[in-house]
C-alpha cells in the first residue's frame, strides 16, 4: 500500500468483538480466487500519553489469533505500544470460503506485515519491534530478511520460533522426503493424525487453564495441516538453515526444557511440549549478526502464556533486551 492509503486506513478503526476494550483495523492485502484478502490489525483502546513509543507487533503462530490482553496492559505499564496482527485466512482475517491458516508460500504474508508495520508508523510511532511467536517467528524473520533497511522492523523478537521439523535427524529426513512426493501428487492431502494437543487443551480455562479464548478460532484439535502449507513452512526453514544474515537485533526466547505433548505429562505447565527447544538454540545464530538466545526457565510453547513467574521473566527479558538495544526507554 501506498503511504496516502494507509494514513487513509488509519481513521477506520472500529471495536474489536472478541477482546474488550480493543480496536481492530482491516487492511486489504490482495485478493485470492475467492475474493478480497485482508489481515486485521489489533490495538488497546487505551491510548499511551506518548503516540510516538516505541511499538510491539504480536504474530501469532499456526492454529492460533491475537488476544494477548494481559501482554497489552504489561506493554502500557512499561511505556510501550500494543499491536496485534492476525495474518490473512487466519483469526479475524478468515473469510467463511477460505482454508484456516493456509498458504503455499510464506512470503504471501510479507504484504500483511508490511501493511501492518506501515499503519504502525502512520500513527507515530517511530520504533517498531516486531514479535513473532511459532510459524510467526518463522514468518516474521523471512519478512525481515526481505525488507533490509527502514522497510522492516527496529528489532526482532521470537518466541519458541519454529525453525525446524520435530523429531531426530532421521525422522526429519523422512518427512521431507514424503513431503516431496505427497505435495507434488497430493497437495492438499491432510498431513499429521489432527489428534487433541494437550498443550492446547491444557491451556483454557474450561479444561482448568488460565487462558479463555475463543476455541473456534484456536480449538484444541488444531486446524488441518496441508502437504502444501507444510512445504511452504519447510521451505522457509530451509532458507533459516542456510542463514539469513538478519541486519536488525533478535532475541530469541524459548522454553528452558522439552516434554512430551500428552496430559499425563505432569510438567505440562513448565515445558516446551509443542516443538523442540534444541533446534531453536542450534539454529537461532543462523538468524543474523546479533543474535541473544534465552531459555526461560518453567516457560512453555507460547512464553506469553506461560504460568506467572515464568510469564514475568520472559516479559522481563525482552524489555530489558529492548532497553540494551536502545529501543525502550
Amino acid at each position: 500500500m501506498t503511504t496516502s492509503q494507509v494514513e487513509d486506513l488509519v481513521g477506520g478503526w472500529e471495536e474489536d468483538a472478541l477482546v474488550a476494550g480493543w480496536e481492530r483495523l482491516r487492511l486489504p492485502v490482495g485478493h485470492d480466487a475467492g475474493g478480497p484478502v485482508a489481515a486485521t490489525l489489533l490495538r488497546p483502546a487505551r491510548v499511551l500519553a506518548d503516540p510516538a513509543a516505541p511499538a510491539l507487533l504480536h504474530v501469532h503462530g499456526y492454529n492460533d489469533y491475537v488476544f494477548q490482553d494481559h501482554v497489552a496492559a504489561w506493554c502500557a505499564a512499561q511505556g510501550l505500544a500494543f499491536y496485534g496482527l492476525d495474518l490473512r485466512r487466519c483469526g479475524r482475517s478468515r473469510r467463511p470460503d477460505q482454508l484456516p491458516h493456509h498458504t503455499t508460500d510464506l512470503s504471501e504474508y510479507d504484504a500483511d506485515l508490511d501493511a501492518a508495520t506501515s499503519a504502525v508508523r502512520a500513527l507515530g510511532h517511530r520504533q517498531v519491534v516486531v514479535v513473532g511467536h511459532s510459524t510467526g517467528g518463522l514468518v516474521a524473520s523471512l519478512w525481515a530478511a526481505a525488507r533490509p533497511g527502514a522497510a522492516g522492523p527496529d528489532a526482532l523478537v521470537l518466541n519458541s520460533p519454529w525453525l525446524d521439523l520435530n523429531g531426530d535427524g532421521w525422522r526429519r529426513l523422512r518427512t521431507r522426503l514424503s513431503l516431496g512426493v505427497v505435495g507434488r501428487l497430493t497437495p492438499q492431502r491432510v498431513v499429521g493424525d489432527g489428534a487433541v494437543s494437550a498443550y492446547s487443551q491444557h491451556l483454557h480455562v474450561a479444561h482448568g487453564g488460565r487462558w479463555e479464548y475463543d476455541l473456534e478460532l484456536k480449538p484444541p484439535g488444531g486446524f488441518p495441516a496441508r502437504a502444501d502449507w507444510l512445504l511452504a513452512v519447510r521451505r522457509g526453514q530451509a532458507r533459516i538453515a542456510r542463514g539469513l544474515g538478519l541486519g536488525v537485533p533478535v532475541l530469541v526466547c524459548t522454553a528452558a526444557q522439552n516434554g512430551p505433548n500428552s496430559l499425563d505429562n505432569p510438567h505440562l505447565d513448565s515445558q516446551e511440549t509443542v516443538l523442540d527447544v534444541h533446534h531453536m538454540w542450534r539454529l537461532a545464530p543462523r538468524l543474523g549478526v546479533d543474535v541473544v538466545v534465552v531459555p526461560v526457565e518453567g516457560g512453555i510453547h507460547d512464553l506469553s502464556l506461560s504460568a506467572e513467574q515464568a510469564r514475568t521473566t520472559y516479559l522481563s527479558t525482552v524489555l530489558e533486551w529492548l532497553r540494551a538495544r536502545g529501543v525502550a526507554g
